[in-house]
């Protein structure tokens, strides 16, 4: 047993202004007005001057590196300083006389 719904009654219409408040348009503008938080970003920014350890950042930075290769900082290679010869001029020419047969 289903119930019906009411019929509206046809003296009612809820499209008046009875009971209602009038907006400001200024107000509504003023309440949707972006603010600007830069000064106190700012401020807030600039108080904590606490800068951590240079291994304590490393540390950091080591962690979150990833496992792939484009993450991984390039190794540093010691440049090697070419060495000289420990040979002289002279043990050269007594190689070729005796290698050679040139006196």
């Amino acid at each position: 047993a289903r119930r019906r719904k009411r019929a509206p009654e046809p003296g009612r219409n809820k499209a008046t202004v009875k009971g209602r408040v009038v907006k400001s348009a200024i107000e509504e503008y003023h309440k949707k007005k972006p603010v600007n938080h830069l000064r106190e970003n700012l401020q807030y920014m600039l108080k904590g001057r606490l800068v951590a350890d240079k291994a304590v950042t490393e540390q950091v930075l080591a962690q979150n590196r990833g496992r792939k290769s484009k993450d991984q900082p390039p190794e540093k290679t010691e440049k090697k300083k070419p060495e000289g010869t420990v040979f002289t001029e002279e043990d050269f020419r007594k190689f070729e006389r005796e290698y050679f047969g040139i006196p």
